[in-house]
């Protein structure tokens, strides 16, 4: 005789929110993902395009390094990233790392 099957599905997981009931993201990502866009975004705040000669903006402003990585990196970020508090923490980082970038010798030199 064969074995009566349950016709319930099991639907928790599949159905489980993405805001939890406090109100908070629940994201599930794995550390080495996390640690990955880490070194990526501090790789992309050292990226600065350096000028041998500075350009004179306006006769009165020179400009000697530009940002490209952070630039680029800001619009991965807020077009990559889906959890509001993982997007503060890179953007965080990414400012120090450029600020900190600015003073080193980091980056490309034209």
């Amino acid at each position: 005789m064969a074995k009566q099957t349950s016709n319930k599905s099991r639907t928790y997981a599949r159905n489980r929110p993405v805001v939890s009931r406090r109100g908070l993201e629940n994201v599930f990502e794995p550390d080495g993902v996390y640690l990955f866009k880490l070194i990526v975004v501090t790789l992309a705040g050292l990226m600065w395009v350096r000028m041998a000669d500075p350009l004179v903006i306006g006769g009165v402003l020179p400009v000697g390094a530009f940002p490209v990585g952070a630039l680029v990196a800001l619009v991965l970020i807020a077009w990559l990233e889906h959890a509001q508090f993982n997007r503060k923490i890179l953007y965080a980082v990414l400012v120090v790392v450029t600020i900190i970038g600015f003073f080193l010798d980091a980056g490309i030199i034209i």
